[in-house]
């Protein structure tokens, strides 16, 4: 939901309404806090409903346990999304840098407190997420709220950010579905290989596979982002011919990057499985599966891309109906087919997600290719200057 700070934060600081910022990102968090409610209650039982759901007991169990550990984490995380998209739309990337990698040190010495010291294992592991989490959303808080690059798009908190909720929203929930829809189908595949004969063997495979996968996708996420920020920024100030520049130099950024991973990973196959697991069997799995990876990083790279045009241009139900498409009419049950009907287990899971992403990003190109960036930029100006909040929005601290 978080997205949509994309759109909102992008276009508005294209459009030099550089006070609309602030009001965005506070109606964001009151929203996203609001959302993380009966998430928390989700995960609060997330033992039980794995087990309804036909997962292993013991699976299950530590799955559960590892799900409320993690509760606070989800509320630190939904601030964090929404500073960090406040910062982004502003071009204002060095500060999120620093906070993330002070942030990264001190998250190695407290999982490994946590997770060896204390003797709580996952749940240490879980508790050492959600410090985290907590400690880089103070950072970048406190350097929204003292640095002076934030002057004019912070200009404290408003009551005016409780107007206009039903508009977020609709920018919102679409943004989630997009995402949500994407993120679901490849945890889909890790409890769908609970089904599978050897399920211990194919969920430790399927969950390393997912790891690595979420890894290196940090890469093409970064031109994501920094291609949704571009678009917005240049449709907001009426510029369409140079977003549709940065579009043709991401996606050219993105392609070199993919195949250069893609190769890394072939070459290195058995080196992966070593980082996670002594087992040979494991190891071996592994390798064979970093084959489907390269292919499916490649592809998830280009469609990163495209995702993050359609944000930039508020394309976000768009998204979310090529998003449902290619991974629930597609993907999943191609690779459901092949999983169980063919009997190919976790590679066939994969495969379908490879199927997935190849149909995804076959239907962005062809919604970018046919975009009017005039009449893009139009409907810029049209969401900026709509029920405009006047510059001297009144605070209330």
């Amino acid at each position: 939901m978080g997205s949509a700070l994309d759109t909102f934060c992008g276009q508005s600081y294209g459009a030099k309404q550089y006070h609309m910022l602030g009001i965005h990102k506070q109606r964001a968090m009151l929203v996203l806090l609001l959302v993380s409610i009966p998430l928390a209650c989700i995960w609060a039982n997330a033992g039980h409903i794995l087990v309804f759901l036909g997962q292993d007991p013991e699976i299950s169990a530590e799955a559960g346990s590892y799900g409320q550990f993690m509760i606070p984490s989800i509320f630190a995380y939904a601030l964090l999304q929404c500073h960090v998209r406040f910062l982004q739309t502003q071009n204002n990337v060095f500060p999120m840098m620093l906070s993330s990698g002070f942030t990264t040190l001190l998250h190695v010495l407290i999982c490994w407190i946590l997770v060896f010291k204390s003797g709580l294992g996952n749940k240490g592991a879980a508790l050492a997420n959600a410090i985290s989490y907590w400690i880089n959303v103070i950072l970048l808080a406190i350097y929204v709220r003292v640095s002076p690059s934030c002057k004019k798009t912070w200009t404290g908190f408003s009551k005016d950010a409780l107007h206009d909720i039903p508009k977020f929203l609709r920018l919102a929930i679409p943004s989630a579905l997009m995402v949500c829809l994407e993120i679901w189908s490849f945890e889909m595949m890790v409890l769908l290989s609970g089904l599978l004969p050897n399920p211990k063997l194919e969920t430790s495979v399927l969950s390393i596979s997912l790891n690595l996968h979420s890894m290196v996708y940090m890469i093409p996420l970064g031109f994501s982002g920094a291609t949704s920020i571009r678009v917005s920024n240049e449709l907001g100030a009426g510029r369409p011919q140079a977003a549709r520049l940065a579009v043709c130099i991401a996606l050219s950024l993105v392609v070199t990057e993919g195949i250069l991973v893609a190769t890394i990973m072939i070459l290195g196959r058995k080196f992966w499985g070593y980082r996670y697991s002594t087992e040979e069997m494991v190891v071996r799995y592994v390798a064979e599966m970093m084959i489907l990876l390269s292919g499916s990083h490649f592809l998830d790279g280009i469609q990163s891309v495209l995702s993050g045009i359609a944000r930039g241009c508020g394309w976000q139900k768009i998204g979310a109906f090529a998003n449902l498409g290619a991974y629930y009419l597609i993907g999943i049950p191609v690779g459901v087919l092949l999983a169980f009907g063919y009997h190919a287990g976790g590679k066939g899971l994969w495969v379908g997600i490879i199927v997935a992403l190849f149909v995804q990003a076959l239907f962005l190109s062809i919604i970018t290719l046919c975009t009017n960036w005039e009449k893009e930029a139009n409907k810029a100006s049209d969401r900026v200057y709509g029920p405009m909040i006047p510059v001297e929005a009144s605070p209330i601290n």
